[in-house]
């Protein structure tokens, strides 16, 4: 896709060729009903992209929530979309874990793929370079786990796609910042 139809329609910059940035946004919650909702409208309404979506309690003691939103655009509506998500009430933190490049990020994935003969073997060879499980196997069909960083599961669901893809599911990014500080 080329930068001009990426653009978010509400862009003060519509119309201009940009530089567009993939950010990791880890954003603290309350856990409450109808935050996740918030945060999603706040993107929806604004023609901003969500990439990857993932939430789950953090600190049940604090009822604490972490969301983390993959989004790209201009290194301006990036920074936008951080100043918009800090003032809804029940946010407590926006970090723009790719600002400092100091964090690890991982995802899972199931990928299904169907194969006899050769292609089972070359699936299977594959799967072992990747370091990917065979959590469940037919005579005719694989169902393998991987987890890693979402270029390494992008590159293991390109090379099983001439062998027999069938199908992908995936958990999207969960990341956390490097070293012994708290975000």
């Amino acid at each position: 896709m080329n930068a001009q139809a990426a653009l978010s329609p509400y862009s003060s910059s519509a119309g201009k060729t940009e530089r567009h940035e993939t950010h990791v946004l880890s954003v603290l919650v309350d856990n409450e009903p109808g935050v996740l909702a918030r945060v999603v409208g706040l993107f929806s309404g604004r023609g901003y992209n969500i990439e990857s979506l993932t939430v789950a309690e953090v600190a049940h003691a604090q009822g604490l929530s972490r969301i983390t939103v993959v989004t790209s655009g201009a290194p301006e509506t990036i920074e936008q979309i951080s100043h918009q998500l800090e003032r809804i009430v029940p946010i407590h933190t926006v970090t723009d874990l790719t600002l400092d490049n100091a964090f690890v990020q991982r995802e899972l994935a199931m990928i299904k793929v169907r194969g006899k003969g050769e292609n089972r073997t070359e699936a299977l060879r594959l799967s072992e370079a990747f370091r990917a499980r065979v959590i469940d196997a037919t005579t005719e069909s694989f169902i393998f786990e991987l987890t890693g960083a979402p270029k390494k599961i992008d590159d293991f669901v390109e090379l099983m796609r001439p062998i027999g893809l069938v199908e992908v599911s995936r958990t999207g990014v969960a990341a956390i910042t490097r070293g012994p500080l708290e975000m």
